[in-house]
């Protein structure tokens, strides 16, 4: 009989090798591992704004860059606005906000004037080292931010961040 892994040395195990696969691409791109624009603070950036853009694409019911089904768009992306939130582990981060033409774009994940997103570093692990079912993932954003994120959404989301 041989032993089974507990759930805990699982999850460890699957966050070192997340972590082991994100030092690599770092240092291939030549990238900082610590300081103030080390890679914590860069992949932080890069979720929230893949988030973003996920959310802007739900709310227009397209894809970036892709026509609506008639060819003829009521609301379109209308560029960012940059805005600058505070993590709690990796400080302030510049991210970039999508706009939609109409002003009805309402984000979850980085409210409108939110300025504080406690608990993000959670989220981001997560996403990528627990190795979560999107439906706990979308349960996840619930539970820290209180925002109501699809399954679809995660889904996209966790799928165009890999390729960070």
């Amino acid at each position: 009989m041989t032993p089974t892994k507990k759930p805990d040395a699982e999850k460890r195990n699957a966050e070192r090798e997340a972590a082991l696969t994100f030092v690599r691409m770092a240092k291939e791109k030549g990238l900082d591992l610590t300081g103030p624009d080390g890679l914590p603070k860069q992949f932080t950036k890069s979720v929230l704004e893949t988030a973003l853009d996920e959310e802007m694409a739900e709310h227009l019911g397209r894809a970036k860059h892709k026509k609506s089904k008639d060819g003829r768009a009521a609301n379109t992306r209308n560029g960012t606005t940059a805005k600058t939130v505070v993590t709690d582990s990796v400080g302030p981060v510049r991210i970039e906000v999508p706009r939609d033409r109409d002003g009805s774009f309402e984000p979850v994940v980085v409210r409108k004037r939110q300025r504080r997103l406690p608990g993000v570093d959670e989220v981001v692990l997560s996403l990528y080292a627990r190795g979560l079912t999107t439906g706990e993932i979308s349960a996840h954003f619930q539970e820290i931010y209180g925002a109501d994120v699809s399954r679809e959404t995660v889904s996209r989301i966790t799928e165009r961040v890999v390729c960070f």
